[in-house]
């Protein structure tokens, strides 16, 4: 009995696996980049502000007749790139403004204060691409952007189609709030990819056995069409009923036609495909 116990000992066991580990699959999920609401991907900014024009006068000189004939250094000095940044962030706002207003003297429509804050969120953006960690500006800026938010969204609701209208002039994107708040989890993506994955590698089994399905099509025609010759043939010399016709080994010939002239297509298109990538 020791004896067969020690030798049972002495023989290594196997454990053969019969399900697949994570690593097996070749899955690999990476946590999605978070994106700041102060970006214009999460904020709904499509475009851009336009670059200033070099030349451009503050708008309070442009149509002083002096400085028209002022020397290129006085001019210099009124031109908008060399003052404040304030200016021509109420220029850009004047420009946003004057193309949403009802009328020239609309400065307070729910569409001129879009515009408003619109040109401020833009400013903003710049500024914070240039100073990431002007923590103020930041601060203003998404006050700014949730401002917008709900500006859009009583518009939405009260007035559509004055809506999509300055959604389309300012360049915008509405984004509502999602309808319940959900944790993006690596168990549960990776439960959703291992999902993709397997349906992929069902798809591409189907697909090839389809193939080889179609590929025995042209042999197997081949091969009843000669049983039904030769059953025929047979039935008639030994004088009793015939049960196959003419008419049904016409139509398998029909058939069988078909297919090598699908056949001979497919061919000679992946001959002229495999001739282009060469040449």
């Amino acid at each position: 009995m020791n004896k067969l116990l020690n030798i049972a000992q002495a023989v290594p066991r196997q454990f053969v696996r019969d399900y697949a580990f994570k690593s097996d699959l070749k899955i690999k999920w990476v946590r999605p980049e978070k994106i700041a609401s102060i970006r214009p991907e999460k904020s709904g900014d499509l475009g851009k502000l336009p670059p200033l024009n070099v030349n451009e006068i503050l708008p309070e000189y442009k149509d002083s007749k002096e400085l028209q004939n002022a020397d290129e250094t006085v001019k210099s000095l009124f031109k908008l790139n060399n003052n404040r940044n304030h200016l021509t962030t109420r220029y850009y706002r004047d420009q946003m403004v004057r193309e949403v207003q009802r009328h020239a003297q609309d400065f307070g429509s729910m569409e001129a204060r879009l515009a408003k804050m619109t040109a401020f969120i833009r400013r903003y953006q710049e500024h914070m691409e240039q100073s990431p960690r002007d923590r103020v500006i930041k601060v203003r800026l998404k006050e700014l952007i949730e401002k917008r938010k709900k500006f859009l969204k009583y518009l939405r609701r009260w007035d559509y189609p004055r809506f999509e209208w300055i959604l389309e002039k300012l360049d915008l994107v509405y984004k509502p709030p999602p309808t319940h708040f959900h944790w993006i989890t690596r168990k549960e993506s990776l439960q959703k990819l291992t999902d993709i994955y397997c349906d992929n590698i069902k798809e591409e089994r189907l697909e090839a056995y389809h193939k080889e399905l179609q590929a025995q099509q042209i042999p197997y025609l081949e091969e009843a069409i000669k049983k039904m010759v030769f059953v025929r043939q047979e039935q008639i010399d030994c004088d009793v009923p015939v049960t196959v016709t003419e008419q049904q080994i016409d139509e398998a010939r029909k058939e069988l036609a078909k297919l090598k002239e699908v056949r001979d297509a497919e061919a000679a298109v992946t001959r002229k495909q495999s001739d282009d990538t060469f040449h």
